[in-house]
């Protein structure tokens, strides 16, 4: 998963860090809430982990920003607050788990395994995935339109693959490259363009078919189901 942590502590937030990028995710820290709202205005991560108390702002404020602005985004709260009514406050408002600090490495990466299994990138990834009228074939890197069938590059599969696991969510260009790529490849955003387009035209994703690839302007691209059939099926 892309992840931001919005952590004041820098030890803290390096050894979080740690954690997690050991376990396969990649992490973005932003250490107040004014480099966070920034970020948040140009990119899209899978989780946020976010501190109580900041040097500019409340945890709390920054999540009613989110929930505000209509981002449903996994939040856990990982802060020193333990008391009931502070942890009541932080779900009413909508996060999705609190860990009170210190916080364990094996509770941790537990807990963020649970939404992630909650969330649409939770998948057995050998078994065909349904968004009708597409079947997605992991073992062939092929999908199916009714009954054609159309090969796909290993890139071009992982990229419309991530699209339909995050249908109707803005995926910026950062975490579409992070995420099909990798944090390591030197992959220009042209790239991702071009694979976008020739996705779009391989798989004729137009209204006539249920489906819809938007791009968002400076942000990025997203995947619009036109019908009720919103969710793949294992």
């Amino acid at each position: 998963m892309r992840i931001a942590i919005v952590e004041d502590d820098s030890v803290q937030a390096q050894q979080l860090k740690q954690w997690l990028v050991e376990a396969g995710h990649n992490v973005h820290w932003y250490s107040n809430g004014h480099s966070f709202r920034q970020a948040i205005a140009r990119e899209s991560f899978d989780l946020v982990i976010l501190d109580w108390n900041l040097p500019d702002t409340t945890g709390i404020k920054l999540l009613q920003k989110l929930r505000a602005n209509s981002i449903s985004i996994p939040v856990i709260f990982m802060t020193s607050r333990d008391t009931e009514e502070d942890i009541v406050s932080a779900l009413q408002n909508g996060a999705d788990d609190y860990l009170t600090k210190p916080a364990g490495k094996a509770e941790t990466l537990a807990r963020i395994a649970v939404l992630e299994r909650r969330s649409s990138r939770g998948f057995q990834k050998q078994q065909p995935l349904h968004y009708p009228p597409y079947t997605l074939n992991n073992a062939h890197f092929t999908v199916q339109r009714n009954e054609e069938t159309i090969q796909l590059t290993h890139k071009e599969f992982d990229l419309i693959r991530f699209m339909f696991q995050n249908n109707g969510r803005v995926l910026s260009r950062g975490h579409l490259l992070e995420s099909v790529w990798g944090l390591n490849q030197n992959v220009s955003t042209r790239t991702l363009d071009s694979h976008m387009s020739k996705l779009r035209r391989k798989l004729s994703l137009t209204p006539e078919h249920g489906w819809r690839m938007v791009s968002v302007y400076q942000f990025g691209y997203r995947l619009e189901s036109l019908s009720d059939s919103t969710t793949g099926q294992i």
